[in-house]
């Protein structure tokens, strides 16, 4: 009867594990969840891979030398090669896990064992995240860091003004570029005149 119970346990939660999005990547993993994670792999908002695109981005206003360049894309190159594995390995221990559960004759240790690999992969990918935004800091004069946090605070400052005002970054309003929001909207009130 207890086996029974928990083999249903672990069936819903891998159930759930294939239809909610896991915790990834890093303190606050960012859009870099979103940027070629695979289904359903998607993060927590805002870190590593938002950070270095930000600080690629704005490399000028921040006053990054070549070699801070140099060295900020090598850390994103490694970083996008451990995710991209890791996602790899994670999509198929979760395949795997998902046989096992099924397998009627599969023992409850094997399932355990399974489960565990999958969350020993996420908790590498997640220190390797954080280990990346580190580095990446680290390479950072303390001038060129309260450049960055400048930057940071005024496209949030946007950010929340273009939501506020239905414009700007959201709604592809006056002098923003299109989005595929402000486009859908376009496209309807053609149909409708």
């Amino acid at each position: 009867m207890k086996a029974s119970v928990l083999a249903e346990t672990l069936a819903v939660l891998v159930i759930l594990g294939f239809s909610m999005q896991p915790a990834w990547a890093d303190e606050g993993y960012g859009h870099a969840g979103q940027q070629g994670m695979g289904p359903g792999m998607g993060g927590h908002r805002e870190g590593t891979g938002h950070y270095l695109r930000h600080l690629m981005r704005h490399q000028k206003e921040i006053g990054l030398t070549a070699e801070q360049v140099a060295k900020l894309k090598a850390i994103q190159l490694d970083l996008d090669r451990i995710r991209i594995r890791t996602e790899a390995e994670v999509l198929v221990a979760d395949r795997e896990l998902a046989a096992l559960v099924e397998d009627e004759k599969a023992d409850l240790s094997s399932i355990e064992a399974k489960v565990k690999q999958s969350e020993t992969l996420e908790v590498g990918l997640r220190m390797a995240a954080i280990k990346a935004k580190r580095d990446a800091a680290a390479l950072l004069t303390p001038e060129q860091r309260e450049k960055e946090k400048a930057e940071h605070e005024k496209m949030m400052r946007e950010h929340r003004m273009g939501e506020m005002g239905g414009g700007g970054m959201r709604g592809g309003g006056p002098g923003g570029p299109p989005t595929m929001q402000s486009e859908k909207g376009e496209e309807r009130r053609e149909r409708t005149q």
